[in-house]
C-alpha cells in the first residue's frame, strides 16, 4: 500500500510536560489505523498535529511527499470527526452536510448530488429536512461522518467519536464506520483507549502509552504476540508471570516445566510469560499443573470469570465449566496457551488479579482527557 502520511520523529510538550516523545508512524492509503491507549498517552495529540490543530515542537509530519508541518487545517486533505459531532443546530440535516460544499461555491446541483449520495451511504435518506435536534445521538453520529466525508477528503481523523453513545450503538456504529471506510477508501485514523472497539474495527493497531509507541500491528498480531507487559495487559485480560526460559520451546514458571512455541532467547533468560484467561484450561487438583484456591467467580454471561490464588499469584481464568467460590482446582496449558515476552521497563507492573490498575481512575480523570 502507498505511504499516505509520515509521520517522522515526532515531539510534543505542554507546560514542560512531555506529551509525545519522538514517534514515527507511516499511515498507508485506504487504512483503518486506530490509535490506542489509556488517557494521557498522547494519542489525542498525534490527532491534532496530523489535523493541524497543534504543531509539533520537534519532527516532521509528511503528507503525500510534502512536508505539511505548518499547513493549516483547512488547507489539508484531512476532515475531522469529533466526540460531540461539532453540528450547527439551526441547520437541518442535508444543509449541516452541505455546509463544506457551500463554502467551496460548489453549484447547486452538485451539492444535492453529493449531500443525497452521502445521506444514503449513511443510511439518513428520509431525513434531509430534519433538525439535527430531533435525532438520536447514532443518527448525529452519522450526520457528523456524512459532513466529514462529502468532499472527499484524503484521510478522516475519528477522535473518541462514539464515546458519547450507548453500548449497543456502540456496537452498530464500530460495524458501519467500517463498512463505510471500505466503501469510501479513504483512510480513517480512529482513536479510542477502548480495547474492543479497536479489535473489531482496525486494519493497524497503535498501543501508545506515555507519548510512546509500544507496538504496531494487526489486531491478530497486537493480541497474540504483545511485546511486553503494558501492551499485554491493555489489549484483553492476561496472567504475566515471571519465568526462565531453560531453551528454545521450554519454559519454567509457577515451579514447573512447560513446553511452549517461542525460541531465541539466552538459556535461563528471565522473562515475561503471557497466558490469557480463556486458554487455561481447569481439571481435578492431581492432574493440573499448577494447583490453587477460587477466591472469587463472577457470571460473566457466556462464561464464568474465576480468581484463582497460585502460590499468591492471583490467576484470572475464564471458563464456561461450572466453578465454585473455595473449591481447590487444578489447571493445565497447551503450548500454544503461553506467549513469552522479554523483560521491560513495564515487567511486573501488570498481569496479578490481586488488585486493580489505576486505569480505571484515570479513564475517570476528565482533566487526563485535555492532552492526549
Amino acid at each position: 500500500m502507498n505511504k499516505i502520511i509520515e509521520l517522522k520523529n515526532i515531539s510534543k510538550s505542554f507546560d514542560g510536560e512531555t506529551v509525545l516523545d519522538g514517534i514515527s508512524l507511516d499511515i498507508h492509503d485506504n487504512e483503518f489505523i486506530t490509535l490506542l491507549g489509556p488517557s494521557g498517552c498522547g494519542k489525542t495529540t498525534t490527532l491534532r498535529i496530523i489535523g493541524g490543530f497543534e504543531t509539533p515542537d520537534q519532527g516532521d509530519v509528511i503528507f503525500m511527499g510534502e512536508k505539511i508541518n505548518n499547513v493549516p487545517p483547512h488547507k489539508r486533505h484531512v476532515n475531522t470527526v469529533f466526540q460531540r459531532y461539532a453540528l450547527f443546530p439551526h441547520l437541518n440535516v442535508f444543509e449541516n452536510v452541505a455546509f463544506p460544499l457551500r463554502e467551496r461555491k460548489v453549484p447547486r446541483k452538485e451539492i444535492k448530488e453529493k449531500v443525497d449520495r452521502m445521506l444514503k451511504m449513511v443510511m439518513l435518506s428520509g431525513f434531509a429536512e430534519r433538525r439535527v435536534t430531533s435525532l438520536s445521538g447514532g443518527q448525529q453520529q452519522r450526520v457528523a461522518i456524512a459532513r466529514a466525508l462529502v468532499n472527499r477528503p484524503k484521510v478522516l481523523l475519528l477522535d473518541e467519536p462514539l464515546a458519547a453513545l450507548d453500548l449497543k450503538l456502540r456496537k452498530d456504529m464500530q460495524q458501519e464506520l467500517k463498512k463505510i471506510q471500505k466503501n469510501t477508501g479513504i483512510t480513517f485514523i480512529f482513536v479510542t483507549h477502548d480495547q474492543e472497539e479497536a479489535l473489531s474495527m482496525s486494519d493497524t493497531i497503535v498501543v501508545m502509552s506515555h507519548g510512546k509507541i509500544q507496538q504496531i500491528g494487526t489486531p491478530t498480531d497486537i493480541y497474540n504476540e504483545p511485546v511486553n507487559a503494558f501492551v499485554a495487559d491493555f489489549i484483553g485480560e492476561s496472567n504475566i508471570v515471571d519465568g526462565i526460559m531453560l531453551e528454545d520451546y521450554k519454559v519454567s514458571f509457577g515451579g514447573q516445566v512447560f513446553e511452549c512455541l517461542d525460541k531465541g532467547f539466552a538459556p535461563k533468560e528471565p522473562v515475561d510469560v503471557v497466558i490469557r484467561p480463556e486458554d487455561v484450561d481447569i481439571v481435578a487438583p492431581e492432574n493440573g499443573a499448577l494447583r490453587g484456591a477460587v477466591t472469587s467467580v463472577t457470571f460473566m454471561g457466556v462464561h464464568n470469570e474465576a480468581i484463582v490464588d497460585i502460590h499468591g499469584f492471583k490467576w484470572m481464568i475464564q471458563t464456561t465449566d461450572p466453578v465454585h467460590e473455595g473449591s481447590f482446582i487444578g489447571i493445565t496449558l497447551e503450548p500454544d496457551a503461553i506467549h513469552i515476552m522479554k523483560k521491560s521497563e513495564y515487567s511486573g507492573m501488570f498481569g496479578d488479579y490481586s488488585s486493580f490498575s489505576n486505569e480505571l481512575d484515570e479513564l475517570s480523570n476528565p482533566e487526563s482527557e485535555e492532552e492526549e
